[in-house]
């Protein structure tokens, strides 16, 4: 069993000489050979108190402990990096310190001198198991488990068992652990991390007490990573910290290796510039000189930004993706007025909220939604830099087109001016419905526009119908089916002029109607239409209308004296079709004489 479980760490034994505060209490042993250990590892928590970030689950287990409610099984989520096994490695030396005098029981804050302390930050108590269930998933580990459980602690107060990466264990192992995870003997506790908390089966969650670590915001990173700096006698730039804290996308782990790392390029100097280099990082003066030349429409000027920016090795990737940045940052400084006023923001940055002040927020939503598609296009691009490029044309070009709400007020004002000139929403017919439900709004589409929109055909101009139901009949003839089907049992007309089309829809109707009627219309006739969608009641469909008109007819042939008379000889019958007869016409036998209809009946069987 003891080959299942190996130590993730080696003893921590460098000098922290210089350092204050809580870690200057970090205990250190001289147990473990010399050698350099990365900033991760050297810095790593071993009390509460030295967790950064995560103030919300270090009250809830100071209560626990304090209180003596400690649970049989903890589940710790989070992020890579966050302190997940560091947590639980703490967790395992308050419940067992037994204080400097061997005397204390579980406490918030380890003494860090006792044996239990000193052996479990060592990774050498043999009642504390870690296990990686990324590389032990399988039903004979657990069973190795469940075991070690009936046995007692050989020296500490708990036996405690650390599974890492749980989620990694198979359904099987999974089931197996249940039993013993539900019913653990009162001197065994299990502690579980894991990135994919989605993947634990409920039955394992509902049974433990459940802990998410939150990541670490870049204010949190940017403080302790200066102060890191300062315990490795490093001089760094704010700036350079700052990046690296934002790099680290929440996890401290990612951010000390970066630091690491950006020691090392700059030699015992950490500077903004090597840090860029070293992140790839597009140089922050040009992405913002190239955001403010596309938001302005200036074209050339980002156009020739953006070659700059080539020639220096940047990755047009990054490039949209900064600019990201940059969007959301202006549409927070829209939505939130004393964001521009924050003075952890950089100065250039800002600048640049207070010179695109302007820019509205539906302007910066577009530019964002172009951006995010841009970014999918560049990724999967066989030339990513001149895919980049497109969309910055993409977007220059979208600087310059109008808002939906300035063709919204130009819409109305026009449609109120006159109906033969109205303007016209963008292609689509987005907003109908909206429209339609807020009572009384009309739809209205612009011929003009939609004769930009018309692909030119070689197509003969056909007669312009003069009525609805010649209009219905002109979309059956040109094979439109669906639109004539719309036409024919969802619309009611209102007016129907040459020209001009006003109609009612139904609930089922697409947004887009009115748009595909006027474009059609258009480019059949070769004459201007505006169809317009109105809440008037209007006529029946000409479904209605036919359904009406069939059961008028069987009124009437059931009302005929030679119908009645059938009926009477056979009681019961009814009448189950009603066909029109064709006849060769003959002279009328006189001008009272009456045609019947060609009637089916069905006798019923006595």
């Amino acid at each position: 069993m003891s080959e299942l479980f190996a130590s993730a760490d080696t003893p921590d034994t460098n000098n922290h000489e210089g350092q204050t505060g809580l870690w200057a209490d970090m205990p250190m042993t001289s147990a473990a050979p010399p050698g350099y250990r990365v900033l991760a590892r050297k810095y790593r928590p071993t009390t509460f108190e030295q967790l950064i970030g995560q103030e919300a689950m270090v009250r809830t287990l100071t209560n626990a402990i304090e209180a003596g409610r400690l649970p049989h099984a903890w589940m710790l989520t989070g992020v890579r990096g966050i302190g997940k096994t560091t947590t639980a490695r703490i967790i395992a030396r308050a419940l067992n310190c037994t204080g400097a005098d061997g005397k204390g029981g579980p406490t918030i804050k380890p003494c860090g001198v006792c044996d239990a302390c000193r052996t479990i930050t060592e990774d050498r108590h043999v009642d504390v198991l870690e296990m990686d269930a990324a590389s032990r998933t399988g039903v004979d580990d657990i069973r190795d488990i469940i075991d070690g459980v009936r046995y007692g602690p050989v020296s500490a107060r708990y036996k405690i068992y650390i599974l890492d990466e749980v989620h990694m264990l198979s359904k099987n192992a999974f089931n197996a652990l249940l039993k013993t995870l539900e019913e653990p003997p009162p001197h065994t506790k299990f502690i579980f991390a894991t990135t994919e908390i989605r993947k634990v089966p409920v039955t394992v969650l509902s049974r433990c007490q459940r802990f998410d670590l939150r990541r670490i915001d870049s204010d949190m990173l940017t403080k302790h990573f200066i102060d890191v700096a300062g315990w490795e006698k490093v001089e760094a730039e704010p700036e350079a910290i700052k990046l690296i804290a934002h790099a680290a996308d929440g996890s401290v782990r990612d951010g000390l290796s970066l630091l690491d790392q950006a020691i090392a390029r700059g030699n015992g100097a950490v500077t903004a510039i090597d840090v860029k280099d070293m992140l790839g990082l597009a140089d922050r003066a040009h992405i913002i000189g190239l955001c403010r030349n596309l938001l302005r429409g200036d074209m050339p000027a980002a156009l020739e930004t953006f070659a700059t920016m080539q020639q220096a090795g940047s990755d047009p990737l990054q490039v949209l993706q900064d600019m990201c940045d940059l969007v959301h940052m202006l549409t927070r400084g829209q939505v939130v007025p004393d964001f521009a006023k924050d003075q952890s923001l950089p100065e250039y940055d800002r600048q640049l909220l207070t010179d695109l002040s302007d820019i509205k927020v539906a302007a910066l939503s577009r530019v964002w939604q172009i951006l995010l598609k841009g970014i999918s296009e560049v990724q999967n691009a066989p030339h990513p830099a001149q895919a980049a490029e497109m969309v910055l044309i993409r977007l220059a070009y979208a600087a310059e087109l109008p808002l939906p709400a300035d063709l919204i007020k130009q819409l109305k004002e026009g449609a109120a001016a006159t109906a033969a000139t109205p303007a016209m929403p963008a292609p689509g017919g987005g907003g109908t419905r909206a429209k339609i439900a807020q009572g009384g709004a009309t739809a209205i589409l612009s011929s003009a526009v939609a004769q930009q929109a018309i692909p030119q055909t070689d197509i003969a101009a056909q007669p312009s119908p003069t009525n609805y139901k010649e209009l219905v009949a002109l979309f059956s003839a040109n094979r439109e089916g669906a639109l004539h089907g719309q036409l024919y049992s969802n619309v009611n007309v209102v007016r129907c002029e040459a020209g001009i089309l006003e109609i009612r829809v139904g609930v089922n109707a697409p947004q887009n109607l009115a748009y595909r009627l006027g474009q059609c219309l258009t480019q059949w006739t070769g004459q201007r239409w505006v169809v317009s969608i109105t809440d008037k009641p209007g006529e029946q469909t000409l479904a209605e209308q036919d359904r009406a008109a069939e059961q008028k007819r069987q009124d009437q042939a059931l009302a005929h004296p030679l119908t009645q008379a059938v009926m009477l000889t056979f009681p019961g019958a009814k009448m189950t079709a009603l066909r029109q007869k064709v006849m060769t016409p003959v002279p009328a036998a006189s001008d009272d004489a009456v045609l019947m209809d060609d009637v089916t009946i069905n006798p019923t069987e006595d």
